[in-house]
């Protein structure tokens, strides 16, 4: 979902608490955490030296906390410092929190109240919501969709003064989802062993986060769209030695996304490369490997290969009729050997 017109970004706040820039209260909201706690964190940390945090900072708990004794601490006068910070962790606990409202329209100047409202979205249209607009600052911590990960890494990666390949980015996203803070850690964990302004590669990410830059679910696609059979049985045969890296719960749902591109591709008027990048939302760099894949693979085919991937899904959930038990590995190669044949 995109963000209000007006909305203030994640960097202009950063920035401006950076810049000494504060506002009375901030309402960090969404169903991202990363961007909230960086925030939170980031005052929490910052805004008051040791000294004064020791009078001036509060910490604490929606579920331990009610309105009025939270409206009552936000109106104390700091001690021997210009602010004081109160930060609620958890504020979706905090019940009936929309009755700060008065509070907020009249908030103390000296009182940073931190609202931290995870894993919900708040709906913005609300006076509450209007109000803290007014009088502080309204941000929303959406959740980032899978296809814009990749993205997002290479965004990153380039604000830590360092690049990414193509291929590492897709990596990345494949095997670790759209976990930011997860993602975060694990490019923390790679730039210590990387010299400054180095490109992170495929063989970086296997040697630090040992994500095999040769069997994996990206390169099975590949291998699947070119109906290269040894290549494909040798990524399975790895999958299958590896059931916990590569849990078919995992691999089948991104198989599904895949091959559900190649049969709108085969429906695409306009068969452009810009427009099938943006018709499947993928990076332009995979066009040819969708091109060629829808080569190989007729749409009735691909219909046929959806309907398999759904009656693998179930078994890889225990959900068979048959009633008898296979392993993931054992389920992969029959489901594979069925997309190929």
């Amino acid at each position: 979902m995109a963000a209000p017109k007006n909305a203030i970004s994640f960097e202009n706040i950063l920035l401006n608490l950076k810049n000494k820039i504060y506002s009375p209260v901030y309402f960090l909201f969404g169903e991202e955490p990363y961007f909230i706690d960086v925030i939170s964190d980031f005052i929490e940390e910052n805004v008051l030296s040791d000294v004064e945090k020791e009078f001036n900072q509060t910490i604490i708990y929606g579920k331990d906390i009610d309105v009025p004794t939270l409206i009552s601490f936000a109106r104390r006068f700091p001690m021997m410092s210009n602010y004081q910070i109160i930060i609620v962790k958890e504020a979706q606990d905090l019940n009936k929190i929309e009755e700060l409202e008065p509070y907020i329209l009249n908030a103390m100047e000296s009182t940073l109240l931190v609202l931290c409202y995870k894993y919900e979205k708040f709906d913005r249209r609300k006076s509450f919501c209007k109000s803290i607009e007014k009088k502080g600052i309204l941000f929303e911590s959406a959740r980032i969709y899978d296809n814009k990960i990749p993205d997002w890494i290479a965004d990153y990666v380039r604000k830590q003064n360092y690049s990414i390949s193509t291929k590492a980015c897709f990596l990345l996203a494949e095997f670790l989802g759209n976990d930011i803070s997860k993602i975060v850690n694990e490019i923390s964990k790679l730039i210590i062993n990387i010299p400054a302004k180095q490109e992170i590669t495929e063989e970086y990410i296997e040697k630090n986060i040992g994500i095999s830059k040769d069997y994996n679910v990206f390169e099975l696609q590949k291998a699947l769209g070119k109906k290269d059979v040894l290549k494909s049985n040798q990524i399975i045969n790895y999958f299958a030695a590896n059931p916990r890296e590569n849990p078919l719960v995992k691999v089948i749902p991104l198989l599904f996304s895949y091959f559900s591109k190649i049969l709108i591709y085969h429906h695409l008027a306009d068969k452009s490369r810009n427009n099938v990048a943006s018709a499947l939302s993928i990076n332009p760099f995979f066009v040819g490997d969708y091109q060629q894949a829808a080569t190989n693979y007729s749409s009735s085919k691909i219909i046929s290969i959806i309907s398999i991937l759904r009656e693998y899904d179930l078994k890889a959930k225990g959900v068979d009729s048959s009633g008898t038990s296979f392993s993931d590995g054992e389920l992969l190669k029959e489901l594979i050997f069925k997309v190929l044949h």
